[in-house]
């Protein structure tokens, strides 16, 4: 059963539209760092193709990135680019025993979201808790 929790099936997973709401209200987004053109949640948006890990990120960004091994390059890229001024909004999961969370993500604030959250075209929750890390943007001198 445990290994449900570590499978790559699956690595992309659709933003409910009530979270992303919420935070759209807080932040005003501008861009989405991952998205396709079915699943976006900004006008201005980066697809697979156009591999947003090499794109500028700039803005207040939207990042719902891809589950499986490579979260750790899209937080980095996440907090690279809030120090090079970008704000990032991230929704990812709580995986708070990896390397990565505690190297990326506990340098940004963090929200823990209540129970487990279902994302769009998923017929249950997710197995794993989430979370939402914030980078804030820092002006340049």
């Amino acid at each position: 059963m445990i290994g449900v929790h570590f499978s790559n099936k699956n690595s992309c997973y659709a933003t409910p539209a009530d979270i992303f709401g919420q935070l759209n209200a807080e932040f005003g987004f501008t861009l989405d760092v991952c998205a396709d053109p079915e699943n976006t949640k900004c006008d201005r948006f980066f697809t697979e193709e156009q591999d947003g890990l090499i794109q500028k990120w700039d803005g207040v960004c939207w990042m719902n990135p891809p589950y499986g091994k490579q979260i750790r390059k899209w937080m980095e890229k996440a907090y690279r680019s809030a120090l090079e001024g970008a704000t990032i909004v991230c929704l990812i999961p709580s995986r708070t025993d990896s390397h990565w969370w505690h190297d990326i993500a506990m340098k940004g604030e963090i929200r823990f979201i209540r129970g487990r959250i279902r994302f769009c075209g998923s017929s249950s929750s997710a197995p794993f808790p989430s979370a939402i890390v914030i980078f804030r943007g820092k002006e340049k001198p």
